[in-house]
């Protein structure tokens, strides 16, 4: 049974690694104000950016979906791992050794399915690349020196050689201390009649990683006649490796996808090669599927999808490379950005491109690029015989549901009378009018579909964090109050303006508790009217109070633990994200307004209850508790007063 990983070394490793730094192998980050980055949430779709990271606090969290934590519940959320897995992988990254307890540990035992299956093809691409120096290999060499790749352009990418044998890889992994089991796991052998065999045997590897630069899989090129498999092999769907979720290239693309806001999506290794070779660095392929969905998401993550970024498809000029590039228009609503096509003449890929014409002309094809709903137009209309009414009729029921998905309307009305130009449909009005009742039958169906969701994903904060000095966020509902709600009831809504006072002086408390120390640490829970913010008061004071949080990380990490369940945790995390309202940094003026507001909110509600008890208890009543009451009264409206006139300076 696995050992537990030491707890110090635990917070070692939580400490190590900025969380910024870690994020931002997933998805584009850009600053957000207040010191915080934001960026497109990997977690769910959306086209503006509501996932926000604090580096100074090392916590995320998504006012859109509201996912959040801090780095460790990052990478076990978007990368499927358990707790275990993801320490060891975040140790491994920072250069930590871990130590186990409960018997030590044992390399190839403790660690995680997913640890030790990356371990594998790390040393299988190792193994492979220095197998292309062999002389079996020369094969394989051959192949790259005639395609125009030389030995650094293999070792820029990886690319080695699986040598024909029957087990060599097997048999080097075995004696690295792997298992037969986890050879099979991984997809990197496969079972034999005498036991595991190689799965990839005399082909050119290449190695596929993931958006971190994890090896996850390969791509195998036949290079002998004799061999009866496919032209490429690539691995098996494994627990590491689904090739609808893998794009080739993304880790050495996706710093310049995200500087240069354009993607090029290419169809093979050695088109992905030939285009980072001719300086297109933002060349990216599928590995052996077509683009689609999962490919969109990793994408738009990246690119920071919005109309100024732009997506660029290369396909041959046959009849295959068309219809893919019609596959990829039906991708095009998924993105903001603009897509395109680039079509080289003669239908070469990059490859053959660079070969036969060199660098220059691999760039000059991207530039020459063509939007891809017009490629997609023109595909449609050559389908038919123009020559005939019933050909162009057919034409325009075809390719006006093109033209009416174009977003811009001004671009949509410019190609529905270019259309009726390319038909030969001399009453221009008559297409133009069929393309806008395609689109606005279009956008009542989509209006419909989007009030038939809305409403079912309830948030806990209330959706996207307001600018500083902005109104509240709209009147959306959140979820569940975290705290002290009945199950089943309604939902708070927490943004309201009654409580934007409490939920910001538990901003700054989190955030900036020196503002606000020693004060803050005096009130009590029930001057919190919103159960989830007086649940999240109590936790800060289980973590020792403001006055305690020396060090900002520790402190927001104890409070976390101290949370009495994931909706409070959720809650804190926000809090903690989420920038505060005021227009300037905040500062000692601004953590005094809102400890006075909430203070003299408390007062207020208290003055109403002791009224309410002197107008019951009236002349009737004991006069020991009447005049007690009045008393009270008088001393709470004088405090009231010294609120409203010294601020803070009366706490």
């Amino acid at each position: 049974m696995a050992g537990r990983i030491n707890d110090d070394d635990v917070r070692t490793v939580r400490n190590a690694v900025p969380i910024d730094a870690v994020v931002s192998e997933y998805l584009q980050l850009r600053p957000g104000g207040g010191g915080n980055l934001k960026g497109l949430c990997p977690f769910h779709d959306e086209k503006s950016p509501s996932f926000h990271v604090s580096p100074a606090k090392g916590l995320y969290h998504c006012f859109g979906c509201q996912e959040g934590g801090d780095t460790v519940d990052f990478v076990m959320k978007v990368e499927h791992l358990s707790f275990s897995e993801t320490i060891e992988r975040l140790a491994a990254q920072a250069g930590i050794t871990l130590r186990y307890e409960e018997g030590g540990y044992t390399p190839g035992r403790q660690q995680g399915e997913r640890t030790r299956l990356l371990e594998a093809h790390k040393v299988a691409a190792q193994f492979y690349a220095e197998q292309l120096g062999s002389a079996e290999a020369e094969i394989g060499r051959g192949f790259l020196a005639e395609r125009g790749f030389d030995q650094a352009a293999a070792e820029r990418f990886g690319v080695g050689y699986a040598p024909a044998g029957w087990d060599h890889l097997t048999r080097f992994l075995r004696g690295r201390g792997f298992t037969d089991k986890e050879l099979t796991l991984s997809g990197l052998s496969q079972d034999g009649r005498r036991g595991p065999i190689d799965r990839f045997r005399g082909r050119l590897m290449w190695p596929i990683r993931d958006i971190t630069g994890e090896v996850v899989g390969f791509g195998a090129r036949r290079l002998r006649e004799d061999d009866n498999g496919p032209k490429y092999l690539n691995t098996p769907e494994t627990p590491i490796y689904r090739k609808s979720q893998v794009l080739y290239g993304i880790d050495l693309a996706k710093r310049d996808i995200g500087k240069q806001g354009r993607a090029v999506v290419v169809e093979g290794y050695t088109d992905v090669m030939a285009c980072h070779l001719s300086g297109v660095t933002t060349a990216i392929a599928t590995c052996g599927t077509a683009f689609g969905g999962e490919h969109v998401k990793i994408l738009r993550r990246v690119l920071t999808d919005n109309s100024r970024s732009e997506v660029v498809f290369t396909f041959d000029g046959d009849a295959a490379g068309q219809k893919a590039a019609l596959r990829a228009f039906e991708d095009d609503q998924k993105f903001a950005a603009r897509t395109s096509i680039a079509v080289s003449p003669g239908g070469m890929d990059p490859c053959d491109l660079r070969l036969a014409k060199g660098d220059e002309a691999v760039r000059q094809l991207i530039e020459e690029r063509s939007p891809l709903f017009e490629f997609a137009i023109r595909s449609f209309v050559k389908q038919h015989n123009l020559d005939t009414a019933e050909g162009r009729s057919a034409a325009l029921e075809q390719a006006a549901p093109v033209v009416a998905r174009i977003k811009d309307v001004s671009i949509q009305h410019d190609y529905a009378v270019r259309l009726g130009g390319m038909l030969g449909i001399l009453d221009e009005r008559f297409v133009t009018n069929r393309v806008r009742q395609l689109a606005r039958y279009a956008a009542q169906g989509g209006a419909g579909r989007g009030r038939g969701g809305q409403g079912q994903a309830q948030v806990r904060g209330g959706g996207a964090p307001p600018q500083a000095g902005a109104g509240a966020a709209g009147p959306r509902q959140s979820g569940p109050a975290p705290a002290g709600g009945a199950a089943g009831g309604p939902a708070l809504y927490m943004r309201t303006p009654a409580l934007h006072r409490e939920r910001e002086l538990l901003k700054l408390a989190l955030q900036h508790p020196k503002l606000v120390a020693p004060a803050f640490d005096a009130y009590l829970a029930d001057e919190f009217t919103a159960a989830p913010y007086a649940t999240v008061r109590a936790a800060i004071e289980a973590a020792g109070g403001v006055a305690a949080a020396a060090d900002s990380a520790a402190y927001l990490a104890r409070v976390r633990d101290a949370a009495p369940d994931d909706g409070v945790r959720s809650l804190i995390t926000e809090l903690a994200v989420e920038p505060p309202r005021s227009r300037r940094e905040p500062d000692a003026i601004y953590a005094g307004e809102q400890l006075a507001g909430v203070r003299l909110a408390a007062v207020d509600r208290r003055i109403d209850d002791v009224r309410s008890t002197v107008h019951r208890l009236g002349a009737q009543g004991p006069p020991d508790r009447f005049e007690s009451a009045q008393r009270e009264l008088w001393t709470l409206q004088q405090y009231r007063e010294s609120l409203r006139a010294r601020g803070a300076a009366a706490l």
